[in-house]
């Protein structure tokens, strides 16, 4: 990407500005989700009906060239605007959807960092959604920020930029003129926040009906981990739900499920039995799969290590890894991955 300071850049301002302008910009393999969901919540709320005119919010999305940017699903979205087509300080926030991988956000062509770079310096305010905060770390642009992740990418992210302060159990993070958004539907929740702070609640929330969505959620909101038709009393779910928020904030520890039911103020035996009533096994149990399940994703999802991997589930012992795999799945963390080849640190 070529001059991204061109003084010939266009700019596209309406005579009557609408209150915020959004630009959108997706990274290869990007997640539909979150961007379907942010870009719809912006449709809502950009006029009195529902025809999609950008009167009090406005949004283009961008790209480095013109092409029809794949999705992670396949499904893939035309850019026909570029950067050097617009201006970016006519624009109050640059949105980035991250991509499939935390790895690959990373090593994407260096025009990327210097498009943010050259946005932060104009004024504009960075929006991380899903693994594009790793774009933004990578970066240099997180430095004595905090940032929200999803909580599948948190140990990757932790050791990739251990100075970096993460807001565990955040939907989304606002911190000056850097957002992060961990992902998912939580998009929505966040497009809904900025609205409001610049359009008003009413306009903020106009459409959530329509889009089968109950409330919007605060930044802290925390997720049901339990099915509601589970039938144990408030203070059991409770402490069920807020063990296993641990357990995910916890993914790398060394804590011991005992060292868990303190900081719960309960028994470990009370611990336990709240699990069996829930899940049918205890909290070891339950943790140890929980383990295991992520490993599998990420041998599934990415091309780390195992022993990478390993350690982002506080396992020492890769060839332990290894046998516990199998028994619980019935094949080898490497024949899943074929035919990327990979190797053990």
């Amino acid at each position: 990407m070529s001059n991204l300071n061109s003084k010939n850049a266009v700019s596209n301002s309406p005579i009557n500005a609408p209150d915020v302008r959004f630009l959108l910009l997706p990274l290869p393999e990007f997640s539909m989700l979150p961007f379907g969901g942010f870009l719809d919540k912006l449709r809502f709320s950009a006029d009195e009906e529902d025809y999609s005119q950008q009167q009090y919010c406005a949004w283009q999305i961008v790209g480095l060239e013109p092409c029809h940017l794949l999705s992670s699903s396949g499904v893939s979205v035309e850019i026909k605007t570029t950067i050097e087509d617009i201006e970016l300080a006519d624009y109050d926030y640059l949105v980035v959807f991250g991509g499939r991988s935390a790895r690959s956000c990373q090593q994407l062509p260096k025009q990327y960092q210097d498009l943010l770079r050259l946005a932060a310096a104009k004024g504009v305010t960075l929006v991380s959604i899903d693994n594009a905060c790793f774009l933004f770390a990578a970066a240099g642009l997180l430095n004595n920020h905090s940032v929200a992740v999803h909580w599948r990418h948190v140990q990757e992210f932790r050791t990739a930029f251990p100075r970096i302060d993460i807001g565990t159990e955040q939907l989304f993070c606002i911190d000056g003129k850097r957002i992060s958004c961990a992902g998912g539907s939580a998009a929505i929740d966040l497009a809904v926040e900025l609205l409001a702070r610049h359009c008003g609640r009413i306009k903020a929330l106009k459409g959530l009906a329509d889009m089968l969505v109950d409330e919007a959620r605060e930044q802290r909101h925390q997720l049901k981990s339990l099915d509601a038709n589970i039938q144990i009393n408030n203070t059991a779910r409770r402490h069920v739900g807020r063990a296993i928020s641990l357990m995910r904030q916890l993914l790398a520890s060394s804590e011991t499920v005992d060292e868990l039911a303190n900081r719960l103020a309960i028994s470990r035996r009370q611990l336990d039995r709240q699990f069996k009533d829930c899940y049918g096994q205890t909290a070891r149990e339950y943790w140890a799969e929980m383990r295991l399940q992520h490993v599998y994703w990420r041998v599934v999802n990415s091309d780390h290590s195992l022993q990478y991997l390993a350690d982002e589930v506080g396992i020492q012992d890769v060839s332990y890894l290894c046998k516990v795999f199998r028994k619980r799945f019935g094949n080898s963390p490497n024949s899943l991955r074929k035919p990327i080849a990979l190797a053990i640190d």
